[in-house]
């Protein structure tokens, strides 16, 4: 079902937004000091091809530790990104989820460019895994959590 998802989506212009992204992407790579968010336009860029089966979660949930990306400097990055492209690229999205939702039978198309409009605003710190990966790491941290509030009974 995923692959299906993945192929109508990509046609109906999943290659579009994920070339906008790698576009951003590029024109980071070129003004150098925003090398940094090029890559995280690279990483969604490729999500944006074929979204169905993943998502975006935190890094530091997924790895239990901080990286310069979910820190202060990564939220001061998340900032900077908002105004310098993650406002355009979320216009694109929510943009490009219309249509899908007054075909109706886009709707799942829809939810997912509204999914990725949320993404584009704040990227940074954030990496793509697997649906299973998300659910594993959140069970994980649920149990972790658990575990922690029994233990201070």
């Amino acid at each position: 079902m995923r692959l299906i998802g993945n192929l109508i989506w990509f046609v109906l212009g999943g290659w579009l937004m994920g070339l906008s992204w790698w576009f951003v992407g590029c024109l980071m790579f070129l003004l150098i000091i925003t090398i940094p968010w090029a890559k995280s336009c690279f990483v969604i860029g490729g999500f944006c091809f074929f979204p169905f089966g993943k998502v975006m979660i935190s890094r530091k949930e997924l790895t239990n530790r901080d990286d310069i990306g979910t820190g202060d400097l990564g939220m001061l990055g998340n900032l900077i990104w908002f105004f310098l492209a993650g406002i355009w690229l979320a216009i694109g999205h929510v943009v490009s989820s219309i249509p899908f939702f007054v075909s109706i039978i886009g709707i799942p198309f829809g939810i997912q460019h509204l999914k990725l409009a949320a993404i584009s605003l704040f990227p940074i710190g954030k990496t793509v895994v697997s649906i299973e990966v998300a659910d594993a790491v959140r069970r994980e941290t649920a149990d972790m959590t658990m575990n922690t509030f029994r233990e201070e009974r």
